[in-house]
């Protein structure tokens, strides 16, 4: 049993999405990284405006995944970001780990908020939660270009109904 992910690693090798050269070639400097990323997660927080900073973020065909095969144009995840920000009004969403490689940004980060009423179908009672996320980004021409993402909303709703 022990030897099956030997087995499936020597069938089927390693995984990688670019060459050496192409790495280096594309690589990110923490700063540049930063500097893209930054407006996309000021967007996630309240207050701000939605729209005009992921289009800073973002290139026009953005894609904004949250599943392998489920996801979202530009045009389309702004309306749901303020969404989420009329349900949650405090809204703050931090990056608490930045790793780049080459071209592709992943930012370890952090949601918390108090919905105002209902949440994902619980009552949050005036409650609050804090949650995990994480995002993988590449980035072309210092732009977003596409966005893989977690978030722990069902950690979200275990907060909200506990208390």
């Amino acid at each position: 049993m022990f030897l099956l992910p030997f087995v499936m690693f020597l069938a089927f090798g390693s995984v990688a999405s670019a060459s050496p050269a192409d790495t280096e070639e594309h690589a990110l400097t923490a700063e540049q990284a930063h500097q893209v990323i930054a407006p996309f997660y000021k967007a996630l927080n309240a207050g701000n405006d939605v729209i005009a900073l992921i289009n800073v973020a973002t290139s026009p065909d953005w894609m904004s995944c949250g599943g392998n095969d489920v996801c979202k144009r530009r045009d389309q995840v702004g309306p749901a970001i303020v969404g989420l920000q009329k349900t949650v009004p405090d809204l703050k969403w931090e990056i608490k780990e930045l790793l780049i490689s080459g071209d592709r940004v992943i930012v370890r980060g952090e949601a918390s908020g108090t919905p105002a009423g209902a949440f994902l179908g619980t009552q949050s009672g005036g409650g609050s939660f804090r949650v995990m996320s994480i995002d993988l980004h590449t980035i072309k021409d210092a732009k977003i270009v596409r966005s893989y993402h977690l978030e722990d909303w069902i950690g979200a709703v275990r907060q909200l109904s506990a208390q």
